[in-house]
């Protein structure tokens, strides 16, 4: 299938689902891009973490955070988190800090997520982002406000664009392959760049980008959910081979259908759908 077939399939996919859809998809071999409104800014949810674990692995090449440390989870934390596990341990739970953000990743745990920020300034994480070129993203909180209206304004929450996203992961690919640019614009070495995509390849939420992929698909990706909509931002190999990265966010995603389906439903399948409209046409 050639490029401006794929982009009509995914601009036809997106079209008339009842909510706004937004993405950028980068074709790995050969560079070339396609986007719908991929500079959008939008809520990121917990897509931001990301950008949050480079943001702290470039403060553990520099010293300012021991990734050995030891973090406890402590019971006044406990309450009213959405998402992680570390909810649900015993109270004085306590293991590395590599841990914690290993978690923050692959069960997008908001304790954790917590202790990775805790020692940092919050604009500190946003200035990370434009020192490596993700001028549209600005990180808010620590921990994602609960209770926000369905149409809440981006002033509350974490944003984000579809394309800063995809350029993060380009980034960490290329640095984990020992590319040099990568590595100094990112501020790690090629071996925390090598940990952070395999952290991200063992995420364990796979309904969206990886969802209608063959099984065992190996895709290193981060996604999230808000009041908004829902979102996912990835990498997909085939083999060892990086086929595409995309991130797709939807939003006003209602929450249930004219059909009486969840809107969840509806837009978790969306992204699985254009993520399998990309294998198709490039596997």
């Amino acid at each position: 299938m050639k490029t401006s077939e794929l982009e009509t399939r995914l601009q036809g996919l997106s079209s008339d689902r009842g909510f706004e859809v937004y993405w950028h998809v980068r074709l790995a071999a050969t560079g070339e891009e396609l986007t719908r409104g991929g500079d959008a800014v939008l809520p990121s949810a917990s897509v931001r973490k990301i950008s949050i674990m480079m943001a702290a692995l470039h403060a553990a090449a520099e010293g300012r955070l021991d990734l050995d440390q030891p973090v406890t989870i402590e019971k006044e934390l406990q309450e009213g988190i959405l998402s992680g596990v570390c909810q649900y341990m015993t109270p004085g739970l306590t293991f590395p800090m590599r841990d914690a953000i290993l978690q923050m990743i692959i069960t997008s745990d908001n304790i954790c997520t917590y202790e990775v920020m805790k020692g940092f300034e919050i604009p500190e994480f946003t200035d990370y982002c434009r020192r490596i070129g993700m001028d549209r993203t600005t990180h808010r909180t620590r921990l994602p406000p609960v209770g926000l209206a369905t149409g809440h304004s981006l002033d509350a929450v974490t944003t984000t664009t579809a394309r800063d996203q995809v350029l993060l992961l380009q980034l960490i690919l290329a640095g984990a392959k020992g590319d040099p640019a990568a590595i100094e614009r990112l501020g790690v070495d090629a071996t925390m760049c090598a940990t952070a995509l395999r952290f991200l390849t063992w995420q364990r939420f796979r309904s969206m980008i990886p969802g209608h992929l063959p099984t065992m698909t190996t895709v290193a990706n981060k996604n999230g959910w808000g009041e908004r909509g829902w979102m996912d931002a990835g990498i997909v190999f085939k083999g060892e081979t990086p086929l595409y990265i995309m991130s797709v966010t939807t939003d006003e995603v209602p929450k249930t259908m004219p059909d009486g389906m969840p809107g969840r439903v509806a837009a978790t399948g969306l992204i699985a759908e254009l993520s399998r409209a990309c294998w198709d046409a490039l596997s």
